[in-house]
């Protein structure tokens, strides 16, 4: 093993690095900046050190210091009940809700995270005791890069097609093509709504993508992201220009329906392909064996 103090750099700082790159401050709203960045860089760095020390205290050998890595790894999991009770005390003050899926996502990515920031601080640790601090840098950099692809994750364009929709009414009932939104009573709410609402039909690729559109949370994911961007019309108590994605009961598909500040279609239909698809509600039931019989 080379100078435990070169390992043990190589190591925090690699980790440190991808906690960094890992943490988004983008249209969600989360984390909040300056504090939220702060409390998860401290964390990442904490997480960093301990799967940076791992390797000299193996090459010791000192095997009571691994332990740490099972007690940190009980700290770390309730980062995702601070970071789920958080989410929802800024839910309650929401006028568009995430969600509980959302939040359930969010919150489990947070705990996530911290494991790939020790994962990577211990194999570049690793590399860097066993080859130097060239190949601690050439493993650290693989490390950040399998960290940051598994940040993608899975998007809505993916699974679905998504096109526009005609807003129209069919005596009061609100409609985006023949999906029925709502109803609505106000002839001037009507009016508004024929100016200036959007309606977007979403197609489900294949039987699972019906299945995770169907789901409400999901839904409501997708419209979250909208808002965040395009922004809503939509106050307190004004139910009828609240923006909704509802199902195509017969053909499974959605329309969904907002009345923008931003009413940009091509902008709407872009998010909506980049909203992302919920880990905790993804339609896996079809790729089982009596899955695929009912679906034929």
């Amino acid at each position: 093993m080379k100078e435990y103090g070169i390992v043990i750099l190589v190591g925090i700082t690699a980790g440190f690095i991808a906690r960094w790159l890992m943490l988004r401050n983008d249209y969600r709203h989360y984390p909040t900046y300056p504090h939220g960045h702060l409390t998860h860089l401290a964390l990442g760095f904490i997480a960093a050190s301990l799967g940076a020390v791992a390797v000299p205290a193996i090459a010791k050998p000192d095997y009571v210091a691994v332990t740490f890595l099972a007690l940190a790894a009980q700290q770390f999991r309730d980062i995702r009940n601070m970071e789920r009770e958080t989410l929802n005390k800024l839910e309650e003050s929401k006028i568009i809700k995430r969600g509980q899926d959302y939040i359930e996502g969010i919150a489990r990515v947070f705990e996530a995270r911290n494991y790939l920031c020790i994962l990577t601080a211990l194999v570049s640790s690793a590399a860097t005791g066993l080859g130097g601090w060239p190949w601690g840098i050439a493993a650290a950099a693989a490390c950040i890069l399998f960290c940051l692809k598994l940040m993608s994750g899975s998007c809505i364009g993916e699974i679905a097609e998504v096109v526009p929709g005609q807003v129209h009414f069919n005596n009061s009932l609100l409609m985006v093509d023949d999906v029925v939104i709502m109803n609505v009573g106000l002839p001037f709410t009507r009016k508004k709504i024929l100016e200036e609402g959007l309606g977007v039909i979403i197609r489900p690729k294949n039987d699972n993508a019906r299945l995770t559109l169907d789901a409400p949370g999901q839904r409501m994911a997708i419209i979250h992201d909208v808002v965040s961007i395009l922004g809503s019309k939509v106050d307190l108590s004004e139910t009828e220009l609240m923006p909704l994605a509802r199902k195509q009961v017969d053909k499974g598909y959605l329309g969904l329906f907002i009345v923008a500040n931003e009413p940009d279609m091509d902008a709407l239909i872009e998010i909506i392909k980049k909203a992302p698809v919920l880990e905790n509600i993804r339609g896996t039931t079809l790729n089982t064996f009596y899955g695929r019989k009912a679906a034929d």
